[in-house]
């Protein structure tokens, strides 16, 4: 079989895969972490600051889709510092002297990055639900929600690929990808943005998470949805392509120079 067929490079990228998700088991804490976080989040919300605020519904219905979007943001950053770590440690020298493709390393990366995020998510869900999260979605609404989050988990593990190749260590990694775990906080991921300063409602109303935010609390609690979903999906397909384009080209030229 010939490497450069295309069987080859499923190949390749299976093999990658499975060694980022023996990585992510022998890193367990990282990912007890990342789900425990959002969790601890999600109950100061919902039981110590959600009867002060205002929503016009159950504030754990509000917040729910929020806590979603923080946990897969957590999870899409570990992928960062795994991917600095590859490019400091030495790790890029050894894949280079093997016959291995070099998108398949990023690849195997992003590939076991969604895979924590979907069991990190789930647990998050389930346990919303038993903190009283009651989602009146169809099956229709549950999978447009589960279509979303998997786009927008996929567009920012690849952004955070990305800021792992261009980072010159796993700290500088760390610190890089932390926009993406503070900007849901500028977000209408736990209040509403009229309610915030006039500088400030702008940025929330028009920042990229929001309407993904705003689409998945819609299929799951029936809110309205407006022009949020047609806006969700072009900030998750253009993050995606950019992410992708740059951070394979990063790779390539730090790997080869």
């Amino acid at each position: 079989m010939s490497h450069d067929s295309y069987a080859a490079a499923l190949s390749d990228t299976a093999t990658m895969i499975g060694r980022s998700v023996r990585l992510t088991r022998r890193n367990a804490d990282t990912l007890f972490v990342s789900i425990l976080l959002p969790l601890l989040m999600m109950t100061l919300f919902v039981f110590v600051f959600g009867g002060a605020i205002e929503t016009g519904t159950q504030y754990i219905n509000y917040v729910v889709p929020g806590i979603l979007l923080l946990t897969t943001g957590y999870g899409a950053s570990n992928t960062a510092m795994a991917v600095a770590d590859d490019m400091t440690s030495g790790m890029i020298d050894r894949l280079r002297s093997l016959p291995i493709r070099s998108f398949a390393v990023l690849t195997g990366h992003v590939t076991a990055s969604v895979a924590r995020n979907a069991v990190s998510t789930a647990i998050v869900l389930v346990a919303s639900l038993a903190m009283g999260f009651r989602p009146s979605a169809g099956v229709a609404q549950w999978l447009g929600a589960i279509g979303l989050l998997l786009l927008y988990v996929v567009a920012l593990s690849w952004l955070a690929a990305g800021l792992g190749v261009v980072a010159k260590s796993v700290e500088s990694a760390s610190a890089l990808s932390f926009f993406m775990l503070f900007l849901p906080y500028l977000s209408s991921a736990f209040v509403r943005p009229e309610t915030m300063p006039s500088w400030l409602r702008p940025i929330s109303e028009h920042q990229p998470i929001t309407p993904v935010i705003e689409t998945v609390r819609s299929f799951l609690t029936g809110t309205p949805l407006g022009s949020n979903g047609w806006t969700a999906l072009a900030w998750c397909s253009g993050l995606l392509v950019v992410s992708v384009t740059t951070a394979t080209l990063l790779y390539r030229r730090r790997a080869n120079g």
